[in-house]
């Protein structure tokens, strides 16, 4: 997969799940973490919702800039690998643990691992 690629599907990933909590924040909360969120929670899933929806759109991948050298880019990686750092010490501290959860810790691991490797490796290219 090109860098550019894996950028695009990325960030299509995260505009995708901001538009679900924007939809319905309790739904996806539900999934993720296995509890209900509480009436402040509701709007404040909203506003999650919208920064994942614009952070998707902030990392659509370029055509005057290449994918793997794109801040986006590596801005990608690094959310990826905290809210998969996060979202594991949720899982682990056993209170709020969803169907989802698990899989969801996988997948922001691996897209931010790979992320971050081909940023490394464009550094490497061009050193």
């Amino acid at each position: 997969m090109t860098a550019a690629r894996l950028l695009a599907v990325s960030a299509l990933m995260e505009a995708a799940i901001g538009l679900a909590l924007m939809i319905s924040p309790d739904a996806v909360v539900q999934l993720l973490l296995g509890s209900p969120l509480g009436s402040a929670g509701i709007p404040l899933g909203c506003v999650a919702g919208i920064a994942l929806l614009c952070l998707g759109i902030a990392c659509w991948p370029s055509p005057n800039i290449s994918g793997d050298k794109s801040p986006a880019f590596m801005a990608l990686a690094i959310y990826n690998l905290l809210a998969a750092a996060y979202l594991a010490y949720v899982g682990i501290s056993g209170e709020f643990v969803g169907p989802l959860l698990w899989p969801v810790v996988a997948l922001h691991a691996v897209i931010g691992a790979v992320l971050a490797f081909a940023w490394l490796q464009a550094d490497r290219v061009t050193a």
